[in-house]
């Protein structure tokens, strides 16, 4: 049952309640950038540890559908949301304080090659940033859930519009933010003067997320009565979303079509993400760029995001329509990860960070006809369903572009001719990544609408015989 009556959010409320997306974004650059490259060029990891480290944080996604039905099943004090959100807010920002000395130690023992404390620290590394995703998915699922309990249905595309907004601001205000607080060790290599100055520099920033995150929830949840055990088990098991993962593999076998999206969406968002865990390491050892500078390729990547998203919402989509927006996008995003790769030939800051941008336009334009594309692929009748799955098709492929986008880093090492600046290695990562953005586009190519609803329409009410509603 929902928690709080609808009665509508103001612009400032949605602003105010878009601070807590805006925290994740921050959080998301943090780790998905400077600790990667931490790991990588100060600390010599292997590439595949950093990307499967990383990657547990999308491989516990799916434990989302079980946090939102507790949340609707189980209020505290009343409140089926807000206790939820702030106690798993809680949780990860104590965990990201906690990676820093964990990252450091391994390291350590990288250096030292002891192998059974090695790989008891490898386990602590991959359950921490699990342990980070699972509060991740304790606090963003309820926190989404508040948002569609506040927003009616002709309310809610403005607000997830300006919260998506949000968290490509946070994206860049957490590069800026790393820019500035980590100026002071431009050139310096030694571990030992980094740990205490990035230890620091997280506590600073996991407190004021808690704060910002206190400050987007105040008393945006009014306390109800508990219904009775029988009533929150039957809401529970009502939802259309509560959906497991062998009943979600139903729906996406269950037509052509459900299959073609999930598999493009998948390959889009490889297609986006499988240079995260060497972007930064890529702009430090090719193009000799400190750890404040590399920090603002995120910036410039999520300006040009959110200049995409704004301009494929307001002028493209219109003009084109959804379908070829997407198919536009898919083709900038090749174009861009193709000069992406060749300037590293050229190793020159300013042309990087313009390519970056580039990247974060095409991106924009991709990403706002993707969802675009995802609600007309949403049947009402399986909302919740549907919207699951395709999340899930996110969520999987983030985690997969951690592991491979690691695992290419070093196969390059090993089977390419290093150079000085150790190019070939990056390059073999970004072209892999090219090839899977052209997969997707020729997915796209096959995805058809309306054959899409008749062939799902069809079939629906067999899949959801299964019980998958």
């Amino acid at each position: 049952m929902a928690s709080t009556p609808r009665p509508g959010l103001s612009l400032a409320d949605t602003l105010r309640l878009g601070l807590f997306q805006a925290c994740l974004g921050c959080l998301a650059v943090i780790f998905a950038g400077m600790l990667n490259r931490i790991m990588l060029s100060e600390l010599n990891f292997p590439g595949l540890l950093v990307g499967g480290s990383l990657a547990f944080e999308q491989f516990v996604a799916p434990a989302r559908v079980l946090f939102g039905q507790v949340s609707d099943a189980h209020p505290i004090g009343g409140r089926h949301r807000v206790p939820y959100v702030l106690f798993g807010t809680g949780l990860f920002c104590t965990l990201a304080v906690l990676s820093i000395p964990l990252i450091f130690q391994v390291g350590r023992l990288l250096q030292a090659g002891n192998q059974p404390q090695l790989a008891l620290g490898m386990a602590a590394l991959c359950g921490l940033f699990a342990c980070y995703g699972l509060a991740i998915s304790l606090s963003s699922t309820p926190y989404l859930a508040l948002v569609i309990d506040r927003t009616s249905e002709q309310e809610r595309p403005r607000a997830v519009g300006i919260i998506w907004c949000m968290l490509t601001v946070g994206i860049v205000v957490g590069a800026v933010l790393i820019s500035i607080s980590l100026r002071g060790l431009d050139g310096i290599v030694d571990p030992a003067a980094i740990e205490p100055a990035l230890l620091a520099f997280m506590a600073r920033v996991a407190a004021a997320v808690f704060v910002l995150t206190l400050i987007a929830t105040w008393r945006m949840e009014r306390p109800r009565g508990a219904a009775a055990p029988g009533e929150a088990g039957a809401a529970a098991q009502g939802r259309e979303d509560s959906v497991s993962l062998g009943q979600a593999w139903s729906l996406i076998t269950s037509t052509r079509q459900v299959l073609l999206f999930f598999s493009f969406l998948v390959l889009f968002t490889l297609g986006l993400f499988l240079q995260d865990p060497v972007l930064e390491s890529y702009g430090a050892q090719v193009f000799g760029m400190p750890i404040a500078a590399t920090a603002q390729l995120n910036a410039f990547w999520g300006v040009g995001t959110l200049a995409g998203l704004l301009l494929a919402g307001l002028w493209v989509v219109p003009r084109l329509g959804k379908l070829p927006t997407a198919r536009l996008g898919c083709r900038l995003i090749a174009v861009s990860l193709l000069l992406l790769l060749l300037c590293g030939l050229t190793a020159s800051v300013p042309l990087l960070q313009a390519v970056m941008f580039a990247f974060g336009i095409a991106a924009g334009i991709g990403t706002n006809s993707a969802l675009c594309l995802m609600l007309d692929l949403t049947l009402p009748q399986a909302a919740g369903t549907f919207v699951g799955v395709w999340g899930l098709a996110q969520a999987l492929a983030r985690a997969l572009g951690k592991v491979v986008g690691g695992g290419l880093y070093d196969l390059g090492k090993l089977i390419l001719p290093e150079a000085g600046s150790g190019y070939p290695a990056f390059a073999l990562v970004l072209f892999v990544e090219l090839v899977v953005a052209l997969l997707a586009l020729v997915l796209l190519e096959r995805v058809n609408v309306r054959q899409f609803r008749e062939d799902t329409g069809r079939s629906l009410e067999r899949v959801m015989a299964l019980d998958l509603g």
